[in-house]
């Protein structure tokens, strides 16, 4: 369901040595995710990378897991986690159709940055973490909207051929949204953090009742 995870796995040094694109909108973003936070939750990150993100969080929650398909990518993570003496995340290698740690209904929240548009059924994926949620539980998104971008699709088609890019899902927001929808989530925002107008920062819930 997830790229390839070889090519995260040759990338993994790069990508953790790479700043963050847009360092105040991504703080904005931990800023709106860690005000759905409350400090007995347990939330699970997928597509964690090398675990930046689930690092930031942890000190709001009980338990923050942290879930990507790429070995290189968890391990650089895990060494983080060490260095940093932060105790209370747990990464793990696997893709979220294989993923048995969670039962259904069990986590508080699920975020899937930069994710949604790396795997081959967005709507699936979509389907998966909200099924993962308890009721009333939030789930917050930040999606590269290809076809809201001046990118060719043969162009990635290219990439993807020799190896310069993970296989990628051409999508603009308004389809975005409805699967977000189309899943059963509730609520659904798009908070103005300043981002590019290519990306989609949502933030939804499942619903209470």
């Amino acid at each position: 369901m997830y790229a390839d995870a070889r090519f995260w796995d040759r990338i993994a040094e790069s990508y953790s040595a790479k700043p963050v694109d847009d360092p105040d909108a991504f703080e904005r973003k931990i800023a709106i995710t860690k005000g759905l936070m409350v400090s007995d939750h347990v939330i699970a990150d997928f597509g964690c990378g090398t675990g930046s993100l689930v690092l930031r969080l942890a000190d709001q929650a009980a338990h923050v897991h942290g879930v990507d398909v790429s070995p290189n990518m968890i391990r650089i993570a895990r060494g983080k986690a060490m260095d940093q003496g932060v105790t209370n995340v747990t990464f793990h290698v696997s893709s979220l159709e294989d993923h048995g740690t969670f039962e259904p209904g069990g986590l508080d929240g699920v975020l899937a940055y930069s994710l949604l548009h790396l795997v081959e059924d967005p709507r699936a994926v979509l389907a998966k973490l909200f099924g993962l949620l308890k009721p009333g539980g939030y789930f917050v998104s930040s999606t590269v909207c290809i076809r809201d971008t001046w990118i060719p699709k043969p162009l990635l088609t290219l990439m993807r051929w020799a190896g310069r890019a993970p296989s990628i899902q051409v999508f603009g927001r308004r389809r975005l949204l409805e699967y977000v929808r189309e899943a059963g989530f509730v609520d659904i925002e798009t908070p103005d953090v300043g981002a590019s107008s290519r990306i989609a920062f949502v933030v939804a819930r499942r619903p209470a009742g």
